[in-house]
């Protein structure tokens, strides 16, 4: 064929791409437009015309809300006061009481006071239930009571709150509050060093490296690095930590969009500060994302061995994109892969079930590390060794979420004396201290084997589900709900870690719980007897 020919054919064939390619985005511009018409043209006439006053702001909250929850929970419309608050979560500084609250709709409970902050001066406990804030009943306040707590540094706040049935008052004086990424660190023996990453901000990788450089001056020749509960933060903080531990110019995290900018591989771009150094990574259910980044990269090239239990499974990356009047859409741009190559999503927010959940991964692929060992994807980070303890339960879950666990700590902290931590020991007694509480709350949780047998009795088939049936049924559900008492002693060992974790930071703060891990978690235990065992140790990763 002669270059005139190919040119005869080529061009139409470009033309043609131009031309599918061009009405493609002109068809999807023209539906986006179309859709905006016809919800600007509704949101007007429903304001102008609807029988009450409306709230256009709240509508539109709503609306906004409403079209992102049919997407990924990591995308979210962030209003001005969102947007201040992802700050301070990324700058791990804001001005404020001090204090881990939750929100009720007439209460606000104090879940942790952080020690010789504004909260905890002022004598504040966890437990104690915030009814008022000044002259502000918070069972009258529309919006999120915790709100009224944030003020500029110096400013007093008076609060009347409930502590064991009884009612008092307090004057809080705000001040500037640091988050710190490492909120402890310490040498569990003569030669392992322990360090606590308990979230991403833009501090992690600094005082990451501040706490290393430290335990290797007092003669630290191993290291556990502690990721479990650490939710994530800020991915180059993530690639930062990594690079303490590995050479410059190693690809850590390649992410993949639809978006050809956001295609981007990251590599370590810093001198390490110790690549030989034996590591264990500690995670566990709650260690997602930037977590999931140290452990997987660290796990793919062979420079760490993970202990604990499968990590979160968060895959996705947000970026946040400036809209009008100073607000933002923090949006999913990409999935990541980890330098073997594999996406650890956990869950598929694209395809759910019949009740709308997004559906878990079951099959995994295989990928190999630089070793060639082999790890999976779609489901979190997999631990070389798995601790017992540290895995999670849906009992163990259910009785967390529904504050039982906190319920029953805050119960033992105001009847129990406690001096140091070392006198601290959570006896069998206590144990059945706590399934008597449990029994006499109001919790329950219901099991899948539940639901389906009470779905199978509404949805019964009379021709052959009889009467016999149908008591058998109602005779398996009282069995199931009695092995359920007899799952907490199942299941003593997850549900009391969570407890002790818990009765300790009520009397000696969040540091006297990394104190009591030291000489009580299974984890660190288990961690710091691996890295005595060199050959066990190189064993693993080889």
């Amino acid at each position: 064929m002669n270059k005139l020919l190919k040119k005869k054919v080529l061009i139409p064939v470009f033309a043609v791409v131009i031309l599918v390619t061009g009405s493609s985005f002109k068809s999807d511009f023209f539906e986006i437009a179309k859709q905006i018409e016809i919800f600007t043209t509704l949101f007007k006439e429903l304001n102008m015309n609807y029988v009450d006053e409306t709230n256009p702001a709240e509508l539109m909250d709503t609306a906004i809300k409403n079209m992102l929850d049919e997407l990924d929970p990591y995308t979210k419309f962030l209003n001005e006061q969102d947007v201040e608050a992802y700050k301070i979560n990324n700058a791990g500084e804001y001005s404020g009481i001090g204090a881990t609250v939750r929100s009720y709709k007439d209460k606000l409970v104090i879940i942790e006071p952080y020690k010789d902050y504004p909260a905890d001066k002022a004598g504040l406990k966890a437990g104690d239930q915030i009814i008022k804030i000044g002259n502000i009943n918070i069972a009258d306040f529309d919006d999120n009571g915790s709100e009224l707590l944030k003020g500029a540094n110096n400013t007093s706040v008076k609060v009347t709150y409930k502590r064991q049935g009884d009612t008092k008052t307090a004057t809080i004086t705000r001040a500037g509050v640091e988050v710190d990424a490492v909120p402890f660190y310490k040498m569990v023996d003569d030669k392992t060093g322990y360090i606590v990453l308990a979230k991403f901000n833009a501090k992690a990788s600094s005082q990451t490296k501040a706490a290393l450089v430290d335990l290797k001056g007092k003669g630290a020749e191993k290291i556990i690095l502690d990721l479990r509960g650490n939710p994530g933060g800020l991915l180059s903080e993530a690639i930062n930590v990594t690079n303490l531990f590995i050479d410059k110019g190693e690809l850590i995290v390649t992410t993949k969009s639809k978006v050809k900018k956001f295609n981007r591989e990251y590599k370590t771009k810093n001198k390490p500060v110790d690549t030989e150094i034996p590591l264990v990574v500690l995670v566990n259910g709650s260690s997602a994302s930037a977590s999931e980044i140290v452990s997987g990269s660290l796990q793919d090239l062979d420079r760490a061995v993970v202990m604990g239990a499968r990590s979160f499974g968060k895959g996705l990356v947000q970026r946040p994109l400036r809209l009008t009047y100073g607000t933002q859409l923090k949006v999913t741009i990409s999935r990541y892969f980890t330098p073997s190559g594999r996406c650890i999503q956990s869950l598929d927010y694209w395809n759910r079930d019949e009740n709308n959940n997004a559906v878990r991964n079951t099959t995994f692929n295989e990928f190999t590390t630089r070793n060639g060992r082999k790890v999976e994807d779609g489901g979190g980070v997999l631990p070389e060794i798995e601790i017992e303890a540290v895995k999670a339960n849906p009992l163990t879950t259910a009785l967390l979420n529904n504050n039982v666990i906190f319920d029953f700590a805050t119960d033992y902290y105001y009847k129990n004396k406690i001096a140091s931590v070392s006198d601290f020991k959570f006896s069998d007694a206590d144990f059945q201290n706590f399934k008597n509480f449990v029994s006499q709350s109001n919790f329950s949780f219901e099991t899948k084997t539940e639901k389906a047998i009470k779905e199978a009795m509404i949805n019964k088939e009379d021709v052959i589900f009889n009467s016999t049936v149908e008591e058998d049924f109602k005779t398996l559900l009282l069995d199931i709900e009695k092995s359920k008492t007899a799952a907490l002693t199942t299941h003593q060992k997850e549900i009391q870690s969570k407890l002790e974790d818990e009765i300790v930071k009520r009397y000696f703060y969040r540091e006297g719980l990394f104190e009591y891990y030291l000489k009580n978690d299974d984890a660190i235990l288990a961690a710091t007897e691996l890295l005595g065992n060199t050959s066990k140790y190189e064993g693993i990763l080889k």
